[in-house]
């Protein structure tokens, strides 16, 4: 203890000192202590509101139709638990950082630290910074947005610009790719203009069946028809097709032959195994009915039939 009764030379006396942890101490312990409290209040908040979500996402859908749909958007499966979560550990990450501001400039204020010259030196850094770095903000801009409006997930084929591949991941920064080749291809998000994804809601599978030009088409049809309308009671299939097939008609005439549309709603990447299992059916009910199929031509071009065998 010093002479006067202060703590250091020059430093404030013992009642000086008790005075300023009775009122300044004490307003810095409630502003932390309410910091702290407003967080876990907060996260728990989010972290429930994120498990509803979650079990809301992993209820049954009670008919088959609803349930593809459901899994074609993300709705059942763990596409839609990892968004979900992805979004709710972003949301607790601003709350942290938006509380711990606040409270640290709160504390700052009450120490008696001049604010006005820190937030102008505060300010012209962030401008450095942000005219740096407005590239990396906009891509982190635009990651936030792209989870949001869950506009592609891990797993969808879609198309980017001048690449079409499957999703492998989904950053707040970059988005990458593999191509059919193999390739990994990395886009940053704030360079993604338009995205087509062909996993998102449903697929539709569209069949041509060709038939002679000769052939009976009343016939031609009603064997189609028929072929495909089993596709509806398989239990192979029940699953998967959110609209049975559907013969709409002729849809294109030549020398070569008849084609014969068909047309099925399907879940997400699905329609391929679809369209393979219509033309085999409807292959195998024009051969069962005798209605010959397309007729090969000399000069055939890409439009036309091919030979048979070739």
């Amino acid at each position: 203890m010093t002479e006067g009764g202060r703590l250091w030379r020059g430093g404030p006396t013992q009642d000086q000192f008790w005075s300023w942890v009775g009122s300044a101490g004490l307003q810095i312990l409630v502003t932390i202590a309410a910091a702290v409290v407003l967080r876990w209040v907060l996260v728990r908040v989010i972290d429930r509101v994120v498990r509803d979500t979650v079990e809301r996402g992993n209820r049954s859908t009670p008919s088959a139709g609803g349930r593809v749909l459901a899994a074609a958007a993300g709705m059942t499966d763990a596409r839609h638990e990892q968004r979900t979560r992805t979004v709710g550990s972003l949301l607790r990450s601003i709350v942290t950082v938006v509380i711990a501001t606040v409270a640290l400039l709160t504390i700052m204020s009450v120490v008696g630290i001049p604010m006005g010259p820190m937030l102008a030196s505060a300010g012209i850094g962030g401008i450095a910074i942000g005219l740096g770095a407005q590239s990396l903000i906009k891509d982190f801009l635009a990651g936030i947005f792209l989870i949001f409006e869950d506009q592609y997930g891990v797993g969808d084929l879609v198309t980017i610009g001048a690449v079409t591949g499957t999703v492998e991941d989904v950053g707040l920064r970059v988005t990458r790719l593999r191509d059919p080749s193999g390739a990994v291809w990395y886009i940053r998000n704030g360079e993604i203009v338009q995205v087509s994804n062909v996993s998102q809601g449903w697929s539709t599978a569209i069949v041509d069946v060709q038939v002679s030009p000769e052939a009976d088409l009343d016939r031609a049809e009603d064997a189609v028809r028929s072929a495909v309308a089993g596709m509806n009671d398989d239990p192979a299939w029940a699953d998967v097709l959110i609209d049975g097939p559907k013969v709409l008609g002729i849809e294109q005439i030549s020398a070569a032959g008849v084609s014969i549309r068909v047309l099925a709603t399907c879940s997400t990447d699905q329609q391929w195994g679809v369209q393979r299992e219509i033309r085999r059916r409807a292959k195998e009910a024009l051969d069962a009915a005798g209605i010959p199929g397309p007729v090969w031509l000399p000069n055939a071009g890409p439009g036309d039939a091919a030979r048979p065998g070739a």
